[in-house]
């Protein structure tokens, strides 16, 4: 845990947009951390929740830099609309418009199917896509909603793209690249991963939206782990790193509008992210040479981060993904009992 003086520190180099060692900061956009990219004309990449806001403006500038796009949404017409936004700036953009909806197993299932029968390779998987559930609700699934959509859709979505994305680095020998987006506020969550996600599944009365939230980002930030290691150990030319995009007014906050949500937001404008800077961790270890074999890293602010000491935890890693495994293959109950 960070001293005080250490996180106050940390918050001034953050306001003032303080260069680290990548030689990017808080105020670095998605378009400046990209422009030493290589050219990505021979890349194709998948964006969850490219509609609007954070995801939208990834795959704006990764559009710029030539990749081919696949953007899955829940709404065809909200696709559509983010698609001729692009296509307006960038003509020569190819863009694929898939349904999706990650708080479905079976959903999950059938955009992979429909991908795979493109034929196309995968070099980038960006799972970006979040929801915050201000009211308790379950999936088809049994699973609360916003763990359902913000990991386990993603985590289901990740197991059945590796098999391309490990062929299509071997074809091309270009290193694949997954990008989990998390959040600073993993490191929220204290307790006991697997037992409190059934309480919150359970339990409608008492629900707690923020604590279900954490637990989900967490759950990105240990994926992240566990799933590093297995690449290691398949030797397999993919890496993965989870991201911090930064605080920022997204349509995350939206269904909450009113005089209060406005003036706290305008109290903390000045913490607040541009949505073409909260980008800019995306697009940076998406596309950056840097990056270039490192996998199982946290990053905020375009720079490696600390996680919480949870989100580092080896063993409770691979225990949410054991669980895991068993929620995706419809044996969900087993998990809690």
């Amino acid at each position: 845990m960070m001293s005080y003086s250490a996180e106050m520190l940390e918050t001034v180099k953050y306001l003032i947009g303080s260069i680290g060692p990548s030689g990017y900061g808080s105020k670095s956009t998605a378009e400046q951390v990209t422009e030493c990219c290589p050219d990505l004309s021979s890349v194709t990449a998948i964006i969850t929740g490219a509609t609007s806001g954070i995801g939208a403006e990834t795959a704006r500038v990764l559009a710029k830099r030539g990749a081919r796009l696949i953007l899955p949404a829940r709404s065809l017409k909200a696709a559509e609309d983010a698609k001729a936004r692009i296509v307006s700036e960038f003509p020569d953009t190819e863009i694929f418009l898939m349904a999706l909806d990650l708080s479905s197993l079976s959903s999950v299932r059938s955009f992979v199917a429909e991908f795979e029968s493109l034929h196309l390779p995968l070099n980038l998987l960006i799972n970006n896509a979040g929801k915050f559930s201000h009211g308790h609700a379950i999936s088809d699934d049994g699973i609360e909603m916003t763990f359902a959509t913000n990991y386990l859709g993603h985590f289901l979505l990740t197991k059945l793209l590796l098999k391309k994305m490990m062929e299509t680095a071997r074809a091309t020998g270009v290193q694949g690249r997954i990008v989990n987006v998390s959040s600073s506020i993993h490191g929220w969550f204290a307790g006991d991963v697997i037992r409190d996600l059934g309480m919150i599944t359970r339990n409608k009365c008492g629900y707690d939206a923020t604590r279900a939230y954490a637990l989900s980002k967490l759950a990105n930030v240990l994926h992240t782990k566990e799933l590093a290691q297995r690449l290691k150990e398949m030797e397999a030319n993919v890496t993965v790193n989870c991201v911090h995009p930064g605080i920022v007014r997204t349509r995350l906050t939206r269904d909450r509008e009113g005089f209060i949500t406005d003036l706290v937001f305008f109290l903390a404008s000045k913490l607040l992210k541009r949505i073409p800077q909260a980008a800019a961790t995306s697009c940076y270890v998406a596309t950056h040479p840097r990056l270039l074999n490192v996998s199982g890293k946290y990053f905020a602010d375009c720079n490696e981060a600390s996680t919480s000491k949870l989100g580092s935890n080896s063993f409770e890693a691979g225990r949410l993904w054991s669980a895991s495994e068993l929620m995706v293959s419809r044996y969900s109950e087993a998990v809690f009992d």
